[in-house]
């Protein structure tokens, strides 16, 4: 009963020590990222699931509105491309595909109410290895269905990454009335 003990036990101070060292060198978990503006408009069709998913993590992450007018919005995403592609990486011997290599391609920019551009044209471009048996088909469907789910989740997480790192220009200074002589 003692030696179980004392195993608990340095087990227990390992765990310790290592939450101490995790703690002293700074890390810390990725937390919700504040967005440097108050509403945005997504520009892009509001019913598919990539909008959906976008729309859940700007609420998730903080004060932003998504808002249903572009002129409503204090900024604007506007997506240029959204492609996803399923390119053959390997064929067998009797010439069937063996591998696929799926891609999600997605470029925006953001800019703000008079068409400015707050940041300019970024790509986001995603890639998962797929092997493939024709005997399975139904399950390499689901797998691969799974895959772009995945990505699309990938997705979201690097654009509010960037959307969060956006600059916002300086608003001018308020003009002072003019002194009378």
């Amino acid at each position: 009963m003692s030696a179980l003990h004392s195993a608990r036990r340095r087990a227990l101070l390992a765990l310790g020590g290592a939450s101490l060292l995790l703690a002293g060198c700074g890390f810390q978990l990725r937390g919700a990222r504040p967005l440097p503006f108050d509403s945005i408009y997504l520009s892009m069709y509001p019913y598919s699931e990539l909008a959906a998913a976008i729309r859940r993590q700007i609420r998730a992450n903080g004060n932003t509105i998504v808002t249903d007018k572009p002129e409503d919005a204090q900024v604007r995403l506007e997506v240029q491309a959204d492609v996803k592609d399923k390119l053959i990486l390997a064929l067998n011997t009797q010439g069937r595909v063996r591998e696929y290599q799926l891609r999600q391609r997605f470029i925006f920019r953001l800019v703000d109410k008079t068409g400015q551009e707050i940041m300019p044209s970024n790509e986001i471009l995603l890639r998962r290895d797929l092997a493939f048996d024709d005997t399975q088909l139904l399950a390499k469907q689901q797998e691969e269905a799974l895959l772009y789910r995945d990505m699309q989740n990938d997705l979201v997480q690097q654009l509010m990454r960037r959307l969060s790192a956006a600059r916002m220009p300086e608003a001018p200074p308020a003009a002072s009335p003019a002194a009378k002589p």
